[in-house]
């Protein structure tokens, strides 16, 4: 099974990308884990933020191939323990499925990616910075793998 995550955003600071790696090489047996940083557009006092979100969303459903099973992080979709992703992860790894992570930038995701999930999911209900948003997501399909592979590194 293949995880991706389509990130909006790059030069991230060396804390997020240590963060994120370090769970993303915990992975094994059959989960993968990689990152697709989609460039942000360039914003000024000018620039029309709807524009901006229209055209990061554009190349984020161009880095997403037919036939992928696409989450959208949003604050206002499912929130799901980690648990129920360890269920999930277990379905997509028998189906051998691709699973892209749609993750927007500081406005959050265009209304069409919000439109090609398949499921919307959020992480919280509180505000989280999108670039710290790729660690928590690599964390916890880490820690839902461990689950699966019985590993005591889940504690509930």
């Amino acid at each position: 099974m293949h995880l991706r995550l389509i990130a909006v955003g790059n030069k991230m600071p060396d804390w997020i990308d240590q963060g994120y790696h370090e769970y993303a090489k915990r992975l094994a047996a059959g989960y993968q884990l990689s990152l697709i940083e989609i460039p942000p557009e360039k914003r000024t006092k000018q620039t029309d933020i709807a524009r901006a979100l229209v055209k990061e969303g554009e190349k984020m459903l161009a880095a997403s191939m037919p036939g992928n099973f696409v989450i959208a992080l949003d604050v206002k979709g499912q929130v799901w323990s980690t648990e129920k992703l360890a269920e999930n992860m277990q379905v997509w790894h028998r189906e051998n499925r691709t699973v892209d992570f749609f993750v927007g930038g500081p406005e959050g995701l265009a209304e069409a990616c919000l439109q090609k999930a398949q499921i919307k999911l959020s992480l919280s209900a509180l505000t989280l910075p999108h670039l710290l948003v790729r660690v928590i997501v690599a964390e916890q399909l880490y820690r839902g793998y461990s689950i699966l592979q019985n590993h005591p590194y889940h504690r509930p």
